[in-house]
């Protein structure tokens, strides 16, 4: 008999822990559940606040991916532009590819800091060769969309005289946004 109990305790338990798992919100300004994650400077960083829009403008026949995610007075974003005619369609949709930093403005980066969380600073410049994003899925009818990112921010600073006094890098690594929420949205000019 006090096998049967013990039984039916721990199947009660595990009923009741079952229905308190965490729900995810799937809109496209949410409270993150690790949605989107990296490593800044070697500190796990997930941010609680994450916007993400695929925009299709017809005046301009462009088509752009931008994702802002925002916690512990830290910001990362990117937008990525598509202006090629196979690509920049008015379809809820964005091409699996892998986008790099370089010369062609294609793939804007930033890393941003904030003293009081009003306001933040671009933390030095991602230039050509020092950022990446994959994208590896998207489900245009769940508006989600799934890659990883990386950056690497740098910041010289110079001496009165003009000469090079130090340079300051930040890492953003191991970044992935897992069934990220997005908006679809259409502009006509």
């Amino acid at each position: 008999m006090r096998k049967i109990q013990l039984l039916m305790l721990f199947v009660l338990s595990a009923i009741i822990f079952q229905g308190c798992k965490k729900d995810v919100v799937t809109s496209a300004s949410v409270t993150s559940d690790q949605i989107l994650a990296a490593t800044i400077n070697g500190t796990s960083w997930i941010p609680d606040d994450v916007t993400a829009t695929i925009n299709y403008d017809a005046g301009a026949k462009t088509k752009t991916f931008s994702v802002v995610g925002t916690a512990d007075l830290k910001r990362v974003r990117w937008t990525i532009t598509l202006a090629d005619a196979a690509s920049a369609t008015d379809v809820n949709t964005f091409p699996l590819a892998t986008y790099r930093v370089d010369a062609t403005n294609k793939l804007r980066m930033a890393y941003l800091t904030s003293a009081d969380g009003t306001v933040y600073n671009q933390v030095g410049t991602v230039d050509a060769g020092l950022g990446t994003v994959i994208i590896t899925a998207i489900d245009p009818t769940k508006n989600v969309i799934t890659g990883t990112y990386n950056l690497t921010a740098k910041k010289v600073n110079y001496n009165p005289d003009g000469t090079i006094a130090s340079i300051e890098t930040s890492q953003v690594q191991g970044g992935s946004f897992t069934n990220l929420p997005y908006t679809f949205t259409h502009v006509s000019n």
